[in-house]
């Protein structure tokens, strides 16, 4: 296996009236909430997925079921940690990870910087090796619409030293 390897994932929900917005473990303030069988953090699902690629160890609904109860309403931040202890286990540490999160509305603006600690500390890596953007979509498509919002990230792991 690789000294490096490097892992990409993809996650989206859909606007739910009834449920708090969580991206990136944080709070935001906002009408909507996002859909799910956990707390529906798609940007925290999307980074999960990646780091789970990473090592080919399949995806989020591999090793946490939305078919289960345990996982109901779960803080996606455990699952996150969950998989870093996987990968520790395999004999890797995070080298770093890139996300975007697409979304016309809120602006992620103002809460990108607690984002991006709360991951770092999550993945037991320096808040530099964590890198979270926003973007819209032009107002095209489903984001476009404010129907839900996507998120994208790469991760690369290093084999421990």
């Amino acid at each position: 296996m690789s000294d490096m390897r490097i892992g990409f994932g993809y996650d989206v929900h859909q606007f739910d009236k009834g449920r708090p917005l969580i991206i990136g473990g944080v709070q935001i303030d906002y009408e909507f909430g996002l859909a799910g069988h956990s707390d529906a953090d798609v940007l925290l699902h999307a980074v999960t997925d990646a780091l789970l690629g990473a090592l080919a160890l399949g995806d989020i609904g591999t090793h946490f079921s939305d078919q289960d109860a345990q996982y109901q309403n779960i803080d996606s931040r455990i699952l996150l940690r969950e998989t870093l202890k996987m990968i520790g286990e395999k004999g890797y540490e995070v080298g770093n990870v890139d996300a975007t999160v697409v979304v016309q509305k809120p602006k992620l603006s103002p809460y990108i910087q607690d984002i991006r600690k709360i991951i770092a500390e999550d993945l037991q890596v320096d808040v530099g090796q964590v890198s979270v953007k926003a973007t819209t979509s032009e107002k095209m498509g489903f984001v476009g619409r404010e129907e839900g919002i996507a998120a994208q990230a790469v991760a690369l792991i290093t084999k421990k030293s």
